[in-house]
C-alpha cells in the first residue's frame, strides 16, 4: 500500500486530493489541524503520533520531526541497505508528501503584528518535509501548490502513480518555494532589525514573487514577467494599482520606475514625463494642471507616447489637459471621479493609483506658496531606502539608490558673479532632475520647470548641445545642471552662446579652472556641488 503524508496550512482542495488517494488505495498520514479536517470529511487518517510513538509537543511545534517519518521519505528504493534499515526499524516508505507552509508573509505584513506573533508563523517541520521529499524526487512525489492537485489526481486515476517528469517539476517548485519562504523571513528581520546587517551582505538574498506575466519584454521575441518583493518596502505594489487601460508592458514599467522616483524627489506639486527611460519634461506648479502643462511644454515632441507621473491628485482640469495628447501611462496618488470620467474615453490609456506610503500626506503639508513661487522644497525622498540591481557579466551589480538631494548650502560659488536667488532655485531644481537622466546628463531649467534635457551621450559637450537644441530660444536665461564635472571648457562655451546664465556641476576635474575662467569671461555664475550623480 502506498503512503502519503498530508500536512497543509491552506486546506484549499485537500479534501478532493485525499479522497482520490483513499479511493485509489493509498494510506493517508496526517497530524494536527489537517488530520482533524480530513476526519471531519469522512476520510480515514493515521495520526503521525501513532507512527512515531511520540505525541505532538511544544504546542504543536514538534510533530513530524522524527526518523520514522523522514526515514520513510528519504530512503532510496534502489539501495538495499536503505530498505533493510527501514525493515529493521519498522519504517514504512512514504510515496507522497503534500505540504504547504504557515502563512508567514501574511503575518509579517499584517498591520500591527508583533515580532512574537510573526515568529510563531515560521514553519519548521513543513520545509523539512518538503525538502526531504524533493531531494528524493525519484521515488517521492512532493506537492506544495494546491493548484497541482487536479493534475496529480488525473495521473493517479489514469496510471496509478505520478510520472517522473511531473515529480521533477514538483520538486523544482518546492526548492523555489522553500527558498522564497526563507528569503521572506530574512527580509522581514532585516526590516525590523535594520542595524543587525551590514550595508551589503556577503550573501545577496532576493525575495521576490511574480506579480504578473507580461506579453513580452523590451521586444516581442523576449519573454518577461514582473516580480515584487515578498515583504514589501516603501514602494507601492503594481498589483491592483491599475484603474483602466491596456495591460502594462515591460517598457511601461521600466519607464514608470524613472518617472515615479523622479517625481517623488520633488518637494511641491510636480509632474515628470518620461520617454524611453529618460525624463523629457519635469515641472512644479500651483496645481496638477499647471505642473503637467509646464512639464509637457518642456519637450512636447518627446512627450508623445510618454509616461506621466504626478505626486498630487489628478483633477478634472488636469485630465482635460491630457485628453488630447497621446500618452501611454498616467500615475498619480489618486484621481477625482470627474477626472476619471474625462479620461474614460481614452480606453487604452493606463491609469495607475500609486503613492509611496505616507508621502502623499507629507506632500500636502508643503503646499506651494503663492502664484509663481513654487519652491523646490526638496527633502530626503520617502523612496530613499533600498538598492538598485543590474545584471552584468552573468552576475548582479548592487548599489544603494542615489538618495542624495541637492543641498545648495553645501555648494561652493567659484565664479566672480554669485548666482541670484532665482538662479539658485533653478539650479537646485535642475540638479534634482539631473540625477534621473542617463549620463552624461545635462538639464536646463527656468524656475522650476525644465526647458531642455540632454543625456545618455558618450561625451558631455554633445549632451549640452542636445539640451540647448531642445530648449531653443528658451535656453536664454536658463540654468544648467550637469551630473559630473566638465573635462574641458567647451561645454561652458556652448552654454554661453545659448545665453545660459548659471551652471552647477560637481567639480573635480584637473581642468576645473579652465571652466571657471570660461564662466567668468561670459558673466556666468558657477557653483560646485561636490556630489556626482552618474546614472548608467
Amino acid at each position: 500500500m502506498r503512503r502519503a503524508i498530508l500536512s497543509v496550512a491552506d486546506k484549499t482542495g485537500i479534501e478532493d486530493l485525499a479522497r482520490a488517494l483513499q479511493d485509489s488505495g493509498w494510506e493517508i498520514v496526517s497530524s494536527g489541524g489537517t488530520a482533524r479536517f480530513l476526519v471531519s470529511k469522512g476520510i480515514q487518517v493515521i495520526e503521525v503520533s501513532r507512527i512515531t510513538g511520540f505525541p505532538e509537543i511544544l504546542g504543536g511545534r514538534v510533530k513530524t520531526l522524527h526518523p520514522k517519518i523522514h526515514g520513510g521519505i528519504l530512503a532510496m528504493r534502489n539501495k538495499k541497505e536503505h530498505m533493510e534499515q527501514l525493515e529493521i526499524h519498522n519504517v514504512t516508505p512514504v510515496d507522497m508528501v503534500v505540504c504547504n507552509l504557515y502563512p508567514f508573509v501574511e503575518a509579517a505584513v499584517k498591520p500591527g503584528a508583533t515580532i512574537e506573533e510573526v515568529v510563531e508563523q515560521i514553519d519548521i517541520g513543513g520545509p523539512t518535509l518538503l525538502r526531504a521529499a524533493a531531494k528524493n524526487y525519484r521515488w517521492v512525489t512532493v506537492v506544495c501548490n494546491p493548484e497541482r492537485y487536479s493534475g496529480i489526481i488525473e495521473e493517479i486515476k489514469a496510471n496509478g502513480e505520478v510520472s517522473t517528469d511531473l515529480r521533477r517539476t514538483l520538486a523544482l517548485e518546492v526548492f523555489a518555494h522553500t527558498a522564497s519562504y526563507d528569503t521572506a523571513i530574512s527580509s522581514y528581520f532585516a526590516s525590523v532589525w535594520p542595524g543587525s546587517r551590514s550595508q551589503l551582505d556577503e550573501d545577496l538574498v532576493l525575495g521576490y514573487r511574480k506579480a504578473f506575466s507580461l506579453r513580452y519584454g523590451e521586444n516581442p521575441h523576449q519573454q518577461a514577467a514582473y516580480y515584487e518583493p515578498v515583504i514589501e518596502g516603501n514602494m507601492p505594489s503594481l498589483s491592483g494599482a491599475q484603474i483602466q487601460g491596456k495591460e502594462l508592458s515591460y517598457n511601461n514599467i521600466n519607464d514608470l520606475d524613472n518617472a515615479f522616483h523622479a517625481v517623488w524627489d520633488l518637494g511641491s506639486t510636480g509632474c515628470v514625463i518620461v520617454k524611453h527611460a529618460a525624463p523629457c519634461g519635469v515641472a512644479l506648479g500651483e496645481t496638477a494642471r499647471e505642473a503637467f502643462d509646464a512639464a509637457f511644454q518642456g519637450d512636447p515632441v518627446s512627450a508623445f507616447g510618454g509616461i506621466v507621473s504626478l505626486n498630487c491628485e489628478v483633477d478634472k482640469d488636469c485630465a482635460e489637459a491630457m485628453k488630447g495628447i497621446f500618452l501611454e501611462v498616467v500615475a498619480a496618488p489618486s484621481f477625482t471621479q470627474d477626472a476619471l470620467e474625462v479620461l474614460r474615453s481614452k480606453k487604452n490609456l493606463r491609469l495607475l493609483a500609486l503613492a509611496p506610503g505616507d508621502a502623499f500626506d507629507a506632500l500636502k503639508d508643503q503646499p506651494c506658496r503663492g502664484s509663481g513661487s513654487c519652491e523646490p522644497g526638496f527633502r530626503e525622498s520617502s523612496l530613499a531606502g533600498g538598492y538598485r540591481m543590474k545584471a552584468a557579466m552573468g552576475g548582479i551589480l548592487v548599489q544603494e539608490k542615489d538618495r542624495l538631494l541637492p543641498d545648495c548650502e553645501q555648494w561652493s560659488v567659484v565664479s566672480k558673479r554669485r548666482p541670484t536667488p532665482e538662479e539658485l532655485r533653478g539650479l537646485k531644481f535642475a540638479m534634482t532632475v539631473c540625477k534621473h537622466v542617463k549620463s552624461n546628463s545635462i538639464v536646463l531649467a527656468r524656475g522650476c520647470k525644465t526647458v531642455g534635457i540632454g543625456g545618455g551621450q558618450p561625451n558631455r559637450v554633445d549632451a549640452v548641445r542636445i539640451a540647448i537644441a531642445r530648449a531653443g530660444e528658451r535656453a536664454k536665461g536658463s540654468c544648467l545642471a550637469s551630473d559630473a564635472f566638465f573635462p574641458f571648457p567647451d561645454s561652458v562655451y556652448e552654454a554661453a552662446k545659448a545665453g545660459i546664465t548659471a551652471i552647477a556641476h560637481p567639480g573635480g576635474s584637473i581642468r576645473d579652472q579652465e571652466s571657471i575662467d570660461a564662466a567668468n569671461a561670459h558673466g556666468i555664475a558657477m557653483v560646485l556641488t561636490g556630489k556626482r550623480h552618474f546614472l548608467h
